[in-house]
């Protein structure tokens, strides 16, 4: 059986390619491109370290190490979540394209048009609590979504532009709606003006997911729980939306019932 074990390593050699090419296809152009960098850099130092025989700092990155696993997996949740979501074969064939999916390519392709113009934008995706309150005190919309209609109520020669778009399931409810500012924003960066920190005001108020597209920069941006990321690419974006509001079929928890609700009102 000599045979069978030259075989071994030729399927182990590729296995491992696959994986690698998989991880790096996945995460390229996007921020955690970046971080895998940092990630072999680090190794490199590890390797380095044990080889010239430095142990005080080998047991540091050793100890590091540790704590940093646990860290990633928090951090880049919304990615492995995607990631091990595309690894399922069953009924991928089949898989039916739901009106979320349609929805979430949608406002990624005409947040990320906006971003690449330049065209500064404002968008609260509502979630549990309701904003009846503001978009009452807006411009009422209520029209279905879609990409040429929530891109033209930014462009800068439009009444409406000045203002946060109000988004409930797949319907566009209000525009020029005024936000309240947040009251501690001493982590934003002086770069960031009165739309992020309308933005970050009422994702302090409430459980919204709020989406600000940089006029000066292009960044997009994503507020939440009074936390707001900065240079958030389209892959990243797409599993932070869909991990907030998705739903997986068939579980009849509470909270999963609640979400249905809400995207099928």
């Amino acid at each position: 059986m000599w045979f069978v074990q030259l075989f071994i390593p030729t399927v182990e050699i590729l296995i491992i390619a696959i994986a690698i090419y998989y991880l790096l296809s996945f995460f390229w152009n996007t921020r955690a491109m970046d971080l895998l960098y940092g990630i072999l850099a680090f190794l490199a130092i590890f390797v380095a370290s044990n080889w010239l025989r430095l142990p005080v700092l080998h047991q540091l990155m050793f100890y590091v190490v540790n704590v940093a696993v646990v860290a990633l997996l928090i951090i880049f949740q919304p990615e492995l979540r995607l990631a091990l979501s595309k690894l399922s074969l069953k009924n991928r064939k089949y898989r039916e394209v739901t009106e979320f999916d349609k929805f979430l390519e949608s406002i990624s392709q005409s947040i990320y048009r906006l971003a690449e113009r330049r065209i500064g934008a404002l968008i609260v995706l509502e979630n549990q609590d309701s904003l009846e309150e503001l978009a009452n005190k807006a411009v009422r919309i209520n029209a279905q979504f879609s990409p040429e209609l929530l891109e033209s109520l930014f462009i800068t020669t439009t009444p409406l532009h000045d203002g946060a778009v109000i988004i409930r399931g797949v319907t566009i409810i209000s525009a020029a709606t005024i936000l309240p500012l947040a009251d501690d924003s001493t982590h934003l960066s002086k770069s960031m003006g009165t739309r992020h920190r309308a933005g970050l005001g009422i994702s302090q108020m409430t459980d919204a997911l709020v989406i600000v597209v940089s006029e000066e920069t292009g960044k997009v941006s994503i507020a939440r729980d009074g936390i707001m990321t900065r240079g958030v690419k389209i892959d990243r974006f797409k599993g932070i939306i869909r991990s907030v509001f998705n739903t997986i079929k068939g579980n009849t928890q509470g909270g999963v019932l609640e979400k249905l609700k809400l995207w099928n009102r």
